[in-house]
């Protein structure tokens, strides 16, 4: 009788991006938690399409390269039905390394498109030197990539944020912009045809770092606004990430927040009919919410406080 076939792990049937992958415990576990993440926020903003044909934006940082490895490792074990089209948008920055990700692509045989559009001259000229790049940029950028969907037949296109990357635009928006709002992990374009979906928006930055290093992706920097000191964004990140030294897992309580929203024990009277609510509505009332704010204001507000002082 010939010997059996021995038992092939589950992780060496993977797409070539997961070749050269770690076979440590560690590295799986990270790996399943990426996964998992990915899925449970598909899951739960009901990321699908018509067409199914998706542009996964990869700028050549740690975030979209993990964007694109979980959806193909997805892909691979049949959890994920929809076509991807990598794409870069090189955008002229004096030095960029236009062949790291072809030759990446090319080796890993994942599908892509490269479109290259000199939008760093058009920020360098609109944007006085010393002034923060990032919201003409990101704007010119998604123009481009909206078209380059289209063009491609694709009706979604994928960016890259993460969890982090929510709760700080959450605190941008809170203080510079006077508004409660962030970016959200679903999103539907002005004109109407295209979606807007963020896959990682359940992942935290510090796991896509570490997977990141794991994989060996060969990472690009950003030139053009990833050198500029003091942007406001980097301020807001070290006021949380000084907050979770002091406080483990308050930063997951802050963003679980985001999804727990009661109009009613707000101010916007746009969302909730303050002026008709009276004695005699019928709607029944909850003042719950009033003590246990105060609590938790006061719990925060003391921890908040301890750790600037220290």
């Amino acid at each position: 009788m010939a010997a059996s076939e021995p038992v092939q792990d589950e992780d060496d049937l993977c797409h070539p991006m997961f070749r050269k992958a770690p076979s440590s415990v560690a590295f799986k576990k990270l790996r399943k938690r990426l996964l998992r993440n990915v899925r449970s926020a598909m899951d739960d903003f009901n990321m699908s399409t018509k067409k199914q044909k998706w542009l996964v934006c990869l700028s050549g940082g740690k975030d979209s390269y993990g964007l694109l490895a979980i959806l193909l490792d997805l892909k691979w074990r049949g959890l994920l039905d929809a076509e991807l089209l990598a794409c870069n948008l090189d955008q002229a920055q004096p030095g960029f390394p236009s062949d790291v990700l072809p030759r990446y692509f090319e080796e890993n045989d994942i599908p892509y498109h490269i479109e290259r559009q000199d939008t760093y001259s058009i920020v360098k000229e609109k944007i006085p030197e010393g002034n923060t790049y990032c919201s003409l940029c990101s704007r010119l950028r998604r123009g481009n990539l909206y078209r380059v969907a289209r063009e491609h037949g694709c009706d979604a296109v994928l960016l890259g944020h993460h969890r982090d990357d929510i709760l700080e635009t959450f605190f941008l928006n809170l203080m510079h912009g006077g508004r409660l709002a962030t970016m959200p992990p679903k999103l539907k374009n002005e004109e109407g045809d295209l979606m807007l979906f963020r896959p990682l928006a359940y992942c935290e930055e510090k796991d896509l770092q570490k997977f990141a290093e794991a994989m060996q992706f060969p990472i690009i920097p950003c030139d053009l606004c990833g050198s500029q000191d003091g942007l406001q964004r980097q301020q807001v990140k070290a006021m949380l990430q000084g907050f979770e030294a002091q406080h483990k897992g308050r930063t997951q309580v802050m963003f679980r927040a985001l999804s727990n929203i009661r109009p009613s024990h707000m101010l916007d009277t746009k969302l909730f009919d303050f002026t008709g609510l009276s004695i005699d509505d019928d709607r029944a009332g909850d003042d719950s919410d009033d003590t246990d704010g105060c609590a938790a204001v006061s719990a925060l507000t003391d921890g908040f406080l301890t750790m600037h002082e220290n």
